[in-house]
């Protein structure tokens, strides 16, 4: 036996033996064991039941039955041209693409019966193209142009309205220029079709022409051939004015958008000489009411008010100011001001190193202009201080301060002089505020600066006690020598600085300590005189005669 028949008899022997049942066995039933997408159906042959997926599965029909992608094949061949496929859970749909409907009129379809997509004629609609245009249907879409005595707006022809957003619009030829010796009297508008009329100036006669222009498809006016000759002659032009009204004999002007009429007559008139009289009007370019706004000072505001002589204006004046070192600061002020003069000066209490800005308000012409302003820093107030002459090696001398001064940005120096006659003193100097920088002069020197952030105020302060302060060292002072102690205090804003200074004691180092008070006048060994001469403070030594 060859190969191929011992296989078919093995197959037999197999069916035999399995596939006929017992007889004490049950036969199985088919159909209990089909998919839940298939089917139980008889076999063609009639020998028994299978089991088949439903349409729109694929599968054994038993195990498994899976979803069918009918769109996999592409959309024109299921569902025809124009279409676009749309797979669902064991079957599909189709939809038409934009500019095609289904014959059937619905939204959705199965082409069994018949069913396709279709060209839709969007040149039904009206107005698809807009006002001016006109629709061309395409295959699957449309397109539009613009019809005479209209122009296409941003885009080119032609166009798709919603995707090119392009628009017609109708040709505006615009105002109608000014013919030499005419006048125009009417006009229906500026746009395609529309006329002007036109009649001979005052003073002149109409003998032949069209007197009518229409506005052209090419934004031109076209059509008016009007000639006259003169009578008075071509109207009388005034600078920087126009021409509202006139008659045969009567021209009036007005100025021109931008001007303002300044005195003087309106009209021109024809006499009876052929002559005209020239209106006399002066028409004056308008500016702000508020112009060429200076601040003078840091604190005075200028300006120049822009109206007619006679008017009085009334204004308002804001200001509201704000520091870069102090965030919580602020100081704001109004004021008002009425008055008939054109050129304006107001001055405003501004605080010292602060950033101003200044709104003027003319209330009725209700126009605004702002400026801006950085204060600069003052020379603080000299320190008040209680004078002394003693001889002791540490004077404890007192100084009172103000709450009022720009603590925030001073300190204060002490300077020590040694008593040589006459001696020279400049308290403007910019003495350096770091103490690793040496004064030029071996005898005069800083021996303390004090920060006035630290210190409240009431100061006492001991010279040649042996400690530093703020980097300076306050040296002892030598006995049987006789010192000036001056006391400087010093504002600073960024790179600016600002001093002022007073003589604050005389002392005269000794070895021991002595008691700190006060010396009357009359028992004084000199007299101090502090002068300012050319910003040096000059000490002169007077010894008093016995």
């Amino acid at each position: 036996m060859d190969e191929r028949n011992r296989a078919i008899f093995l197959f037999f022997v197999l069916f035999v033996v399995l596939g006929k049942p017992a007889a004490n066995q049950p036969l199985l039933d088919v159909c209990a064991t089909c998919h839940t997408d298939a089917t139980c159906e008889e076999k063609t042959d009639g020998s028994g039941k299978v089991c088949n997926c439903k349409y729109g599965f694929v599968g054994n029909g038993r195990t498994f039955c899976q979803d069918k992608d009918e769109c996999q094949i592409g959309s024109s061949k299921i569902c025809g041209q124009h279409t676009t496929c749309h797979n669902t859970y064991g079957s599909y749909y189709c939809t038409c693409l934009a500019g095609y409907s289904p014959s059937n009129n619905l939204d959705v379809f199965i082409p069994n019966d018949g069913t396709h997509c279709q060209d839709i004629d969007e040149c039904r609609v009206a107005g698809q193209c807009g006002e001016g245009g006109e629709c061309r249907n395409l295959d699957g879409s449309f397109d539009c142009s613009c019809q005479e005595g209209y122009r296409v707006h941003n885009g080119a022809q032609p166009f798709h309205p919603p995707t090119d957003h392009a628009l017609c619009k109708v040709v505006d030829c615009g105002a109608p220029a000014a013919v030499e010796d005419t006048v125009q009297v009417s006009l229906t508008g500026t746009t395609y079709g529309s006329v002007a009329t036109f009649v001979c100036d005052e003073g002149f006669v109409w003998r032949r022409g069209h007197n009518s222009s229409v506005c052209a498809a090419n934004g031109l006016w076209r059509g008016l051939t009007l000639v006259c000759e003169a009578k008075c002659g071509p109207i009388p032009f005034l600078a920087n004015s126009e021409v509202v009204w006139h008659n045969r004999s009567v021209v009036i002007h007005r100025c021109m958008a931008g001007y303002h009429s300044w005195r003087g007559s309106n009209a021109s008139l024809c006499n009876s000489s052929g002559v005209w009289e020239t209106a006399t009007l002066r028409c004056v370019e308008i500016k702000p009411p508020i112009n060429h706004l200076l601040i003078h000072y840091e604190r005075c505001l200028h300006w120049k008010a822009e109206k007619y002589e006679e008017d009085t204006e009334d204004y308002k004046v804001t200001y509201s100011g704000s520091r870069d070192y102090q965030t919580l600061f602020r100081d704001k002020g109004k004021r008002f001001l009425s008055s008939k003069a054109d050129q304006l000066t107001l001055c405003l209490k501004l605080l010292p190193v602060t950033n101003y800005s200044i709104t003027i308000t003319a209330l009725s012409a209700k126009f605004s202009a702002t400026i801006t302003t950085n204060t600069s820093l003052p020379v603080p107030p000299a320190p008040v201080v209680y004078y002394m002459e003693v001889e002791t090696p540490a004077p404890t001398l007192q100084l009172q301060r103000s709450p009022n001064t720009l603590d925030p940005l001073s300190l204060y120096q002490v300077f020590v002089l040694p008593v040589e006659g006459i001696m020279m003193f400049d308290c403007s100097s910019p003495r350096s505020l770091d103490p690793s920088v040496k004064i030029k002069s071996s005898e005069e020197y800083i021996t303390a600066q004090l920060s006035v952030r630290n210190i409240g105020t009431h100061i006492n302060f001991t010279v040649g006690d042996g400690f530093f302060y703020g980097g300076f060292h306050n040296a002892l002072l030598e006995s049987g020598k006789n010192y000036y102690i001056i006391l400087r205090a010093v504002s600073q804003w960024k790179t600016d600085s600002k001093s002022s200074c007073v003589l604050w004691a005389k002392v005269t180092g000794t070895p021991y300590v002595l008691s700190i008070s006060l010396v009357s006048a009359a028992l004084l060994v000199a007299v101090v005189i502090l002068a300012a001469v050319g910003g040096y403070s000059v000490i002169w030594c007077i010894k008093k005669i016995r």
